[in-house]
This record gives C-alpha cells, structure tokens and sequence, in this order.
C-alpha cells in the first residue's frame, strides 16, 4: 500500500512511499484510510525538527489528524464494518506514570507515552491502518469526510473541559471569552464557545479572507487591533491563546478580567525574547486570583467530547475550515502553506 512517509530528523526525506499491508491484531480494526489533516507539527517533523521512527524502522509513517471507515472488527469490539473511526494519537507510557495509570495519558508526568505518526508510532496516512478498538472512537456518519477534523477538536475539548474544571473553584458565570488565532485550533475554540453560549471574540490579523468570515459566520465578533486593546474593550472572562506568538501569550497573560483564566494551546519558538514587566504580571496575577495553563493532547474523553461537538456543529461551517484538499499522490503539497489557508487535508 501507499503511505507518507519521513526519515525522522531529515530534512527533505518526507514523500509517498510502498510500505506493507498492516495486519490487524486480535484486538484490532482494520480500517481503510479515508484522509488525514496536516497540521503544524506534521511540518515540523518533515523539516527534519524531530519525530521518532518505530523501533527497527528507518522511517516513520505520519499523520496523527485521522478518518477511516472500519473494514473487520472484533467480535464484542462495539464496532462494526463501515463504522467511521478517528484513531486516538497518544498511547501511555509502559511505567505506567500515575496520570498513565488513570487513563489521563495526556497529562502524562515522566514523557515514555509514544504517538502515531510522531513518536515511536506509525500514524494514519496510509491507504490501510489497524487501530486497537480500545484506541478507536466512532464518529456520526453523517458528518462523512468532515470527520478528519476530530483531533483538532479534541485538543479544544480538552482545553474548554481544563477551563471548566478551574472555574468551578469558585463561583463561576463567566460570558466573554478572546480567541487569540483564527486558524483550525482557534476557530474549533470559537465553535465550542459559542455551542456553551457565550459572548466569543475571534482576534486575527487582518480584516478580509476566509479566516474573518469563519469566525463572524459562528456568530462571533471579529478583531485585527492588538489584544491590549480589545482586552480594554471587552475585558475577557477567559482568554484561548492560539496562536503560539510569545508577545501574544504575555498579553493575554497580562490583560484579562479578575479571577480570569488564561489558556495557552499554541506552541510559540524559542530564541525570540520578549519584554514585559514580570514583577507587574506577577502582582496582577496573584492580586486577582487569575489562573494561566497550558493545554496540549488529549485523551479518550475529549474525543468522545469532540465526537458530540463535531455532530452539533453546522456541517457547512464545518467544510469551510478546510481549505484544501490534496490526493495522497501529491502529499508532499500539503507542506506548503497556501494564501488563506486554514486545513489542509489529504485524501488517501
């Protein structure tokens, strides 16, 4: 069969390549390939920054953003042929770590969890993958091809479930949350706030393009100021940092409402200082009761959230956030960013 395939931490190795039919386990769907999302850390495995082959293997398949339709599954599995599936990305580490040993794989404390199609894993962009059924979550048919967006959606169920949790310290109403990021991250965030009916604000460069519209289409206010400035005018209850800017991060960290929340999903580079008065940040935070986290991955229970999300979601809206959409044939064209895209997606 064809998958895409990359010598980890080579520059230039990523392309289609034949590799052996997979071969299902007693517990394991065998599943046809159906596409797989390409995101930023796809990229940065294929410019060679890391990615961990499997054990005696010299490349790796990638792919973590998975859609597949079931071909044979176990007896008493709960799946059946035709089923369509999402393949969870991480796996626990064999210590267990405690968070492992729990099920919250990822939280995972001693870093030994593996992952499809980054760490130690193939992943899913291949023409036939086996997943094991435990690892498997099923997704409403109607939503067909849509469904390759599950993972993004996990990693904001999981987030807008972190968010939930810390508010619920205290009395907890809030009504305005500030997107940072228009991309698939922080326009699934969006979809999420406004399903929970909240006041959402999208803030992005740029006034005009696809990335606008998709977030005024969901109901929500649109902005292209600076966060200090919108934070100012709306004096947001919860911030989603998506855009893994390090200035934008600072601000959001500095600029919110009392007893604010404060989630940072964007990974920003490192090597790019930024200034800012930590001692003011520091008096505001504690003075405030303010909570800042970071949020990444997700386990099976943010799928299944991400699976009822999807499924309420207007699929129209849905297939506006993917932007392009490539033939395994042309993989390696998934890698190159596009003018206003916001998912690319390859078709197996």
């Amino acid at each position: 069969m064809r998958a895409l395939t990359v010598i980890p931490e080579k520059a230039g190795s990523l392309e289609v390549t034949e590799v052996p039919d997979p071969v299902a386990g007693p517990g394991d769907l065998l599943v046809r390939g159906i596409a797989v999302g390409i995101c930023g850390t796809d990229r940065e495995i294929a410019e060679g920054e890391y990615g961990w082959a499997p054990a005696g293997h010299e490349r790796l398949i990638i792919g973590h953003e998975s859609l597949g339709e079931v071909l044979t599954a176990p007896e008493g599995s709960g799946f059946a042929a035709g089923d369509l599936v999402a393949g969870i990305v991480r796996r626990p580490d064999p210590v267990p770590c405690g968070a492992c040993a729990h099920g919250e794989f990822d939280m995972c404390r001693n870093g030994q969890y593996t992952e499809r199609g980054i760490k130690q894993i193939d992943g899913f962009a291949s023409e036939l993958w086996t997943v094991e059924a435990d690892y498997a979550v099923a997704l409403d048919a109607a939503l067909g091809r849509l469904g390759v967006l599950m993972e993004p959606a996990t990693v904001v169920a999981k987030a807008w479930e972190q968010i939930e949790r810390v508010g619920a310290r205290a009395w907890y109403e809030p009504e305005r949350v500030l997107v940072t990021g228009a991309g698939p991250i922080g326009l699934l965030a969006a979809l999420l706030g406004t399903q929970r009916g909240l006041d959402v604000h999208v803030l992005a460069l740029g006034d005009e393009g696809i990335q606008p519209a998709m977030a005024r289409a969901l109901g929500a206010t649109y902005h292209s100021a600076s966060l200090p400035e919108v934070a100012a005018e709306i004096d947001p209850h919860i911030i989603v940092e998506a855009t893994g800017s390090a200035q934008v991060a600072v601000d959001a960290m500095t600029h919110n409402a009392p007893a604010g929340i404060v989630c940072l999903t964007g990974v920003s580079p490192v090597g790019r200082p930024v200034t800012f008065d930590a001692g003011a940040a520091n008096r505001n935070i504690v003075l405030e009761n303010d909570l800042i986290f970071g949020s990444v991955n997700a386990n099976k229970r943010h799928y299944h959230q991400a699976a009822a999300a999807l499924a309420a979601a207007d699929q129209e809206w849905l297939a506006g956030l993917i932007t392009r959409t490539i033939p395994l044939a042309r993989a390696t064209e998934a890698f190159t960013p596009g003018h206003d895209d916001i998912k690319v997606v390859v078709e197996l």
